[in-house]
């Protein structure tokens, strides 16, 4: 069974750029796409086809209900509450850093603030590939 992705993110640049960096993944996956944290749990919490992801992509800044409000609902969930979650966002706010690590993150990745320099994005997205999500999705 394909172990599921899934990616919270309202920039669609920034899904372009996660998509083509996942598509280096030499493991089967499944990738579920919310614009913010509100359709998220909407996809999670379906009672005809409910999601249960392996790895949760999260930007911080969406409209609607953003990371950290989506992040402290999943926590208290029994069947979210162990998700492995990484921080995908352009904030470097220490008070972001520091709630979403109290709500267990996995890891937190800064994206660059300006498109001029899409190679700093695209060799943090790669090394997280590398380092993480494969281990994360070879798993069983």
């Amino acid at each position: 069974m394909k172990k599921i992705i899934l990616l919270v993110e309202d920039d669609e640049l920034d899904i372009i750029s996660v998509q083509r960096t996942l598509k280096k993944l030499d493991t089967e996956y499944t990738l579920y796409t919310a614009y913010n944290g509100k359709e998220a749990l909407t996809m999670l919490n379906d009672l005809k086809n409910p999601i249960v992801p392996a790895v949760i992509l999260l930007d911080l800044n969406t409209p609607k209900m953003n990371g950290i409000e989506f992040l402290k609902i999943i926590r208290v969930d029994d069947r979210f509450k162990d998700v492995k979650v990484f921080v995908i966002t352009t904030s470097s706010e220490t008070n972001d850093r520091s709630i979403t690590e109290q709500l267990g993150i996995s890891g937190y990745i800064i994206k660059p603030l300006g498109y001029s320099d899409n190679t700093k994005r695209v060799d943090s997205m790669d090394a997280f590939v590398q380092f993480h999500l494969r281990k994360i999705l070879g798993e069983s």
